[in-house]
C-alpha cells in the first residue's frame, strides 16, 4: 500500500476549509481575553477595586494613568471579544488585541511569551484575512458588493 500524500492534503482542505479555522481562532482568542475581563469586573462593567490596584502597584504600565488603563484594558477585553465571536470588525478586533497582547508581553508578563505567542498565532490570521466566510463581515461585505437590482429581489 502507497502512501498518497495528495489525497490526504486534499482531504484535510476539505474537511478543515479556511472559514471554519477562522472561526476556531475567533473563537478560540475570543475566550482567552473575555475570561480575563470578567475577572476585573463585577456585574456587567463593574471595575474591582483589586483591577485598579493591579493596575497601579503590579502591572505599572508606562505612559498612562493606571485608572485609565484599566479602564481601557478591561473595555478592551469585552468589547474585542465580542465583535470576533459575531465575526464584526474582525481585523480591528484582532489588531487591539494584538496591541495588548504586546502591552502584556513587554510591560506586564514577559515570561509568558509562549502563551502570548500562541495568541498571536491567533490573531494574524484574523487580521492578514479577516473572519472569513461564517461571520457577519463577510455577510455584510457580500450585501454590499450586490449589484443595486439583485439586493432588491
Amino acid at each position: 500500500m502507497q502512501f498518497n500524500y495528495q489525497a490526504l492534503t486534499t482531504s484535510a482542505q476539505r474537511a478543515l476549509p479556511p472559514a471554519l479555522l477562522l472561526l476556531l481562532a475567533r473563537l478560540s482568542v475570543a475566550t482567552v481575553f473575555w475570561r480575563s475581563g470578567r475577572t476585573k469586573v463585577e456585574g456587567l462593567l463593574t471595575l474591582k477595586d483589586s483591577t485598579y490596584q493591579l493596575f497601579e502597584y503590579e502591572y505599572n504600565l508606562p505612559l498612562l494613568p493606571p485608572d485609565l488603563a484599566a479602564q481601557l484594558a478591561t473595555l478592551g477585553e469585552h468589547l474585542f471579544p465580542v465583535l470576533l465571536v459575531a465575526g464584526l470588525a474582525t481585523r480591528l478586533s484582532a489588531l487591539g488585541l494584538l496591541g495588548m497582547t504586546a502591552v502584556i508581553q513587554f510591560f506586564v508578563y514577559p515570561d509568558a511569551w509562549p502563551v502570548h505567542l500562541g495568541w498571536v498565532a491567533l490573531l494574524l490570521p484574523l487580521v492578514a484575512r479577516g473572519g472569513g466566510a461564517l461571520s457577519l463581515d463577510h455577510l455584510l461585505h457580500a450585501g454590499a458588493t450586490q449589484p443595486v437590482n439583485a439586493r432588491r429581489a
